[in-house]
């Protein structure tokens, strides 16, 4: 797909839904109406046109544009449509244009003149641009809606561009009442959207400051920013934000300002240079209007789609480029005037002059640096303290650029960027800001960040160093708040280190201090630090998560969102509550508390993972599959590193192996190849599994000499990891003695137990040991902090246990249990509950065989629906980015799954489950 048909990017971005809904009507085989409404540059005609691209063989297309002016020449738009079509009857279409025909007569020749060009076969008709169509093509467009057959209809227009004056209005509502139809609104993009469109256009990812500028600078209307970026000929994003418009799309925006008077014009230029808000009684102040004057004029403004009102008394720019384009073609007296003007009105309205963020702004402007800098510093501390850490950040850097070394702003400015997840530009302002620093406090505070920006990079040595420069000056810090910030800012580097012992007594000294001195916010961060590290070991994990819920009320009470959403984040890692509904009202507790504190990490990459986390322990592997691509997908485009690079890949790639997702888990490990900073065993890791998995016995024995050689080298274990290598290791028939050593080199002192039990028993198993494995198996199915998948494969394996036990009744029951664990789960997993379920007669434990749609995995099924939209296996691997021969093992997996014969069986099949 491309995003253009001449445009910056060949991809087309953030209308795939949208796209997919339009596919699915085209070859729905049965009349369809569908309503695409957008604003001018929104991508209308972009989609209509991947839609056609994607249309299968044989499937015949109209497509008409109504234009300005259409009102006055009838049936314009199948004029526009038929034109240089060589299979159109010309006295037909004689008698669409004789005027001294009756209006049903040439009403019924278009229907006609249709009706021959389709003939019967499957097809799709566009009416664009129909905010402009004539009253004619109105009426046929309601009379084609009611041809029978294979027929989608389609018409697009601009919903601000309608008026009840025109035909358009009284259409689109006969239409609703007259017929199902599908609307489709087409949104600006969203950051995410913005960052994957420049990606795709520059090749690489995007750096976030230059994804938030361009996004806030074009609104997300991707025609404005393939218009920025087609005149753009350098490598650096950052350089594109203060790029002028190109000509055109300048003199495209102020073309609607063309037929505006004096007053209005004046107005118009004064709201522009006050900014994005526009309060109604600053810009009277600045324009001197009376109130009346000034509301007239700005009704007219509204109703021209150039203004918006925004909230009480306060108005912005439709579009921030039109604001652009109006200033650009200002004097800059005339600008400078107008700041000065707006500076003064703010400044007289009280003692502070209101929203700093507006005075910074003017005073900036107008020349005048000393009010710019005190009202960046008021401007920048408020921000952050209400969460707006990109804001802060922004007049920080405003009161930087002219006292280049303030302390103040540096901390402002370090800490903004930290909660925004811009880390290079933290680590920046917070090695100035420990240069610059007054005190040993402020050292101290620098350092702290310097630790937990280390930790986001995966610099270790570099957080160690830190760190013990940290603890040195503890005994130099004044007794009280500093020396109690200090241990709990060690605690947490402790923490991070996996130093649990050492997390907590550091801890544990800090709350001894803020309860002396009688410092609750210490003693929150102090307890936050402290159940962390109790969360991580399994003896104390419950106080753990008991500590850290029981203190959310208090930081929440006391404003400190960032500990609160910290706190739920921690508790929810070690032990999720049973009830899902508490589990998601909690997740999304956090969500909202981080995004209070304006922390990036935890109100989106954390809560996406957190999501997938959900879906696992309801037991849900789809709506954990699919969180972590919303999540990864919103990512992709922006440039990250550390440990925000690709934060979702390495959980996907696991989950995408439970579900049998094979070749989406060759393509992430293409992508953690690449990557200079991942764990030592997660590469070989997954690829031993992907081996096993697939097969391939001599790529599997290859990538577990790798694993092994890994392990050396990593400090830390996991449980599951070592539960999915293991199982993978038996599937594919590694001798037992090769199995029990890589679990031995798997499992640590920190595992759970409920792990060590399942592990146990798998090799028990192996052994031939079935009475000690079946023990195993069921104690594994009832540690409840194991996943329901994961409880449901001890199930398994009790069952196949009592099967060689002869004990095929309780054998049953355990499947019966199994089924219900595993439930909305799939892959391998569910293959081994198959397997039983044969093995003791059965369909399935419930009754259901486990075939058909339900046996497909989500890949699967996405490409399923593509088949039923009638593409060939190239433009499968087209739209998927796969070759086209992984198409074809995906199209006979499908139609062996589903039990058909033929592509032509695939969409009755889809249809039928659902």
């Amino acid at each position: 797909m491309r995003t253009t048909r001449d445009g910056a990017s060949s991809v087309m971005i953030g209308r795939q839904r949208e796209l997919r809904r339009l596919s699915q009507l085209a070859v729905a085989r049965r009349p369809e109406v569908a309503i695409v409404a957008g604003e001018p540059g929104i991508g209308k005609t972009r989609m209509v046109s991947e839609l056609l691209d994607g249309l299968p063989e044989g499937t015949v297309t109209l497509v008409g544009h109504a234009e300005p002016g259409s009102l006055a020449r009838p049936y314009e738009v199948l004029l526009d449509a038929l034109y240089g079509r060589d299979d159109v009857d010309p006295d037909r279409l004689d008698a669409l244009t004789d005027p001294a025909r009756s209006a049903g007569e040439r009403l019924q020749a278009g229907l006609r003149l249709v009706a021959d060009v389709i003939a019967g076969a499957p097809a799709v008709i566009i009416f664009e641009d129909m905010h402009w169509i004539d009253s004619e093509s109105a009426a046929l467009f309601e009379r084609i809606a009611d041809l029978p057959g294979p027929l989608l209809l389609v018409g697009t227009y601009r919903p601000d561009d309608v008026t009840r004056k025109q035909p358009a209005a009284a259409l689109l509502a006969r239409v609703d009442r007259a017929y199902s139809v599908t609307h489709i609104r087409l949104e600006r993009l969203t950051q995410a959207e913005t960052a994957a469109l420049l990606a795709a256009a520059t090749g690489r990812p995007a750096p976030a400051r230059a994804v938030l500028a361009l996004h806030q600078r074009t609104g997300g209307n991707p025609f404005f920013l393939e218009e920025l970026l087609r005149g753009w000929q350098g490598d650096d994003l950052e350089q594109l934000i203060e790029h002028p418009l190109p000509w055109n799309l300048a003199e495209t925006l102020r073309r609607q300002l063309d037929d505006l008077d004096a007053t209005a014009t004046g107005t118009v230029e004064a709201a522009a240079v006050l900014g994005h808000r526009i309060p109604f009684d600053l810009l009277a102040s600045v324009t001197k209007a009376d109130e009346a004057a000034l509301i007239a004029v700005l009704r007219e403004l509204v109703d021209r789609g150039v203004l918006v009102e925004t909230g009480e008394d306060e108005f912005s720019f439709r579009h921030a480029l039109v604001r652009e384009a109006i200033t650009g073609q200002m004097l800059g007296r005339q600008r400078r005037r107008l700041h000065e003007a707006a500076l003064d009105a703010l400044l007289a309205a009280d003692g502070t002059g209101g929203d700093p963020a507006l005075i910074a702004h003017h005073a900036r402007a107008a020349g005048r640096y000393a009010d710019m800098v005190d009202a960046a510093r008021r401007g920048a501390a408020l921000y952050l303290s209400i969460g707006s850490a990109y804001q802060a950040l922004e007049l920080a850097e405003m009161g930087l650029d002219e006292v280049c070394g303030d302390p103040g702003l540096l901390a402002l400015a370090a800490d903004a960027a930290w909660l925004a997840g811009l880390l290079d530009e933290s680590a920046a302002y917070a090695r100035k800001w420990h240069g610059y620093a007054v005190d040993a406090r402020d050292r101290a505070a620098a350092v702290y960040l310097q630790i937990k920006l280390a930790w986001e990079a995966d610099e270790l040595d570099d957080m160690r160093a830190l760190t013990k420069e940290l603890e040195a000056m503890v005994g130099d810090l004044p007794v009280g708040y500093d020396r109690a910030f200090a241990m709990t800012a060690v605690a947490h580097s402790s923490m991070l280190r996996d130093e649990f012992d050492a997390a907590i007594h550091w801890a544990d000294r800090a709350l001894a201090a803020a309860v002396e001195h009688d410092l609750p916010d210490v003693r929150l961060a102090a307890l936050v630090e402290k159940g962390a590290a109790l969360c991580e070991l399994p003896d104390t994990a419950e106080e753990g998560r008991d500590l850290l819920i029981g203190l959310v009320d208090e930081a929440e009470r006391r404003g400190a969102w960032v500990l609160a959403a910290r706190a739920l984040h921690n508790a929810l890692e070690a032990i999720p509550p049973d009830d899902p509904d508490q589990h998601a009202q909690l997740l999304e507790r956090m969500r909202v508390d981080a995004e209070r504190g304006g922390f990036e990490k935890l109100a989106v990459a954390a809560y996406h993972n957190g999501r997938a986390r959900l879906g696992m322990y309801s037991g849900d592997l789809k709506a954990a599959i699919t969180a972590l691509r919303d999540g990864r997908l919103r990512d992709r485009g922006f440039l990250r590193r550390g440990r925000r690079a690709d934060f979702h890949a390495v959980f996907l790639a696991g989950l995408y192996l439970e579900s049998g997702d094979l070749d989406l888990v060759d393509e992430i490990l293409d992508d953690l190849r690449a990557r200079p900073q991942v764990w030592p065993s997660t590469v070989p890791g997954l690829a031993f599994h992907l081996a096993c998995r697939r097969g391939d016995l001599a790529t599997a024995t290859t990538e577990l000499a790798a694993l092994e050689a890994a392990l050396e080298t990593q400090y830390w274990r996991s449980g599951a990891q070592a539960h999915d290598l293991v199982s993978g290791a038996l599937a594919i028939g590694l001798p037992i003695e090769t199995v029990a050593r890589l679990a031995d080199e798997l499992i640590d002192a920190t595992a759970w137990d409920g792990h060590r039990l399942v592990l146990g028993a798998q090799l028990a198993e192996a052994r031939g040991e079935h009475a000690a494995a079946l023990a195993g198996f069921r104690s594994a199915a009832e540690a409840s902090p194991l996943l329901p998948s994961v409880r449901g494969t001890a199930r398994v394996g009790a069952a196949r246990c009592l099967l060689a036990l002869d004990r095929r009744a309780e054998a049953a029951e355990e499947a019966a249990k199994a089924t219900s664990l595993l439930r909305g789960w799939g892959g391998w997993r569910v293959a081994e509950l198959a397997t039983v379920a044969d093995l003791l007669g059965l369909a399935s434990t419930d009754g259901r065989a486990v075939s058909g749609a339900a046996a497909l995995t989500p890949r699967e099924r996405e490409v399923a629906l593509l088949i039923a939209a009638g593409m060939t296996n190239g433009e499968l691997a087209r739209r998927l980015y796969i070759s086209p021969k992984t198409a074809a093992v995906h199209v006979s997996s499908i139609l062996r799954k589903l039990g058909v014969a033929s592509r032509t069986e695939v969409a009755d099949a889809v249809a039928r489950s659902g």
